[in-house]
C-alpha cells in the first residue's frame, strides 16, 4: 500500500518556491523561510500570486508530486502538470468507457450511490449523536427523501435524470444538515448550497475543503494512470478535471462536509475567521485558513477500515485507493466499480 506523505501548504502570499539541490525551498522577499526533502512530499498547495521558478516546477514533475495554485482566498488558480503519464491502454479504455452513454451511466450511478450512502450516514450520525437537540424531523423527512430517491438510481435511463436525482439529494441534505450545526447558529447556517462567491461562513468553508479535497483526488488519479480530465458524471469541459469531480461527490460527505461540522461545533473557528465583502461575498481570514488547514492535515492522519478492501488505511489515502479502484474496474479485473462507503 501507498505511504501516506506530507502536503506542504505555503499560506503566505508573498511567498516563493524554488529547487535547492533535491530540496524545495520556500522565500519570501529573497530570504529563506523554509526547506524541505521532495521524497518527504507527496502534494504542494500555494495561496498566493507570486508562483515557483520553472526548475521547482520539473522538480516536481519528475517526482510526481502535485502543485496547485490557489488565489490568497482559496480559489482554484491553475495547476503543474508534467509528462503524460501511465499506462496509455488504461487512459484509451477510459476514453472509449466516457464516449460510451450506457457505460458511462453505470460508472456515474456507483458515484451518486456513494453520495447518498454518506450523506445519510452523516445524518444518521447527527440524530444519533444529537438526537435530543436537532430537529429530529426535519433529518429524518431529509433521511427519507434520500432513500426514495436513491431507489430511483437503478432504474435511471439517461444521464440528464441521474443529474436530476443528484441534484434533489443535495438539496434535502444540505437543508438537514444544517440542524448538524450545534453551535455559533447565528454565525454558522446553510440555509442553501452557494458559491462563487459563497455568501456566508458554512458555505465559504465547504468551498474551501472541496478545493482541497480536489487538489488529493486529481492527485491520485494521475497517480494511478488516469486522466483526470475524462470523466463519466460530469460533462467535459476545457480545464474541468471532470473525472476527480466525479469522485470527489462519494467523498465529500465524509472528508469535508463532516471535517467542517466538527470545526464549528467545538469552536475551532468562529465569526472572526472570515470577511464579508461589499459584493456579499465571504472570504477566509489567514488565522482561519490556517486553523483549517491544521485540521485537514490531522483529519488526513486518522485510519478508517476501508469498506471494499477490508484493510485499515489513513483518511488521506482514500482518494488514492479509490483511483486504483477505478483503474482496476476500467482493466476489467473487477465487475464494477465500488464507491467508498463512511462507517
Amino acid at each position: 500500500m501507498r505511504k501516506l506523505l506530507n502536503t506542504l501548504y505555503v499560506t503566505n502570499p508573498d511567498s516563493y518556491l524554488v529547487k535547492d539541490g533535491d530540496n524545495v525551498v520556500v522565500r519570501v522577499d529573497n530570504t529563506e523561510r523554509f526547506r524541505i526533502p521532495v521524497y518527504n512530499l507527496e502534494g504542494i498547495v500555494c495561496f498566493g500570486y507570486m508562483g515557483a521558478s520553472p526548475k521547482l516546477m520539473r522538480l516536481c514533475s519528475d517526482n510526481n508530486i502535485a502543485l496547485s495554485f490557489l488565489s490568497p482566498q482559496g480559489q482554484f488558480q491553475a495547476r503543474v502538470s508534467g509528462r503524460v503519464r501511465g499506462n496509455v491502454l488504461l487512459r484509451r479504455t477510459q476514453y472509449r468507457m466516457a464516449d460510451s452513454a450506457s457505460d458511462s451511466l453505470e460508472v456515474a450511478k456507483s458515484f451518486i450511490i456513494g453520495k447518498t450512502v454518506n450523506c445519510r450516514t452523516v445524518l444518521g450520525r447527527g440524530i444519533r449523536d444529537h438526537g435530543d437537540t436537532v430537529d429530529n424531523m426535519k433529518v429524518t423527512t431529509a433521511d427519507r427523501l434520500l432513500i426514495e430517491h436513491m431507489l430511483k438510481i437503478e432504474d435511471c435511463t439517461t444521464a440528464d435524470s441521474l443529474r436530476g436525482i443528484e441534484g434533489n439529494c443535495a438539496r434535502f441534505y444540505f437543508s438537514a444538515l444544517d440542524e448538524l450545526i450545534l453551535k455559533q447558529k447565528d454565525d454558522f447556517y446553510l440555509r442553501e448550497r452557494n458559491r462563487r462567491p459563497p455568501r456566508d461562513n458554512m458555505n465559504a468553508m465547504l468551498s474551501f475543503l472541496y478545493t482541497l479535497l480536489a487538489h488529493d483526488v486529481e492527485s491520485a488519479l494521475e497517480t494511478v494512470g488516469l486522466d483526470p480530465y475524462v470523466g463519466f458524471f460530469h460533462t467535459d469541459r476545457p480545464g474541468r478535471a471532470s473525472l476527480a469531480l466525479d469522485m470527489m461527490e462519494e467523498l465529500r460527505p465524509f472528508m469535508a462536509d463532516r471535517l467542517a461540522l466538527n470545526l464549528i461545533n467545538l469552536n475551532q473557528v468562529k465569526a472572526k475567521d472570515f470577511l464579508k465583502k461589499e459584493n456579499g461575498g465571504v472570504l477566509m481570514t489567514d488565522d482561519g485558513r490556517k486553523e483549517i488547514l491544521g485540521a485537514w492535515q490531522k483529519r488526513k492522519q486518522d485510519e478508517v477500515t476501508h469498506p471494499y478492501l477490508g484493510e485499515k488505511i489513513s483518511v488521506g489515502l482514500i482518494p488514492y485507493v479509490q483511483a486504483m479502484l477505478m483503474a482496476r474496474h476500467l482493466r476489467g479485473d473487477i465487475d464494477g466499480y465500488p464507491p467508498f462507503f463512511m462507517n
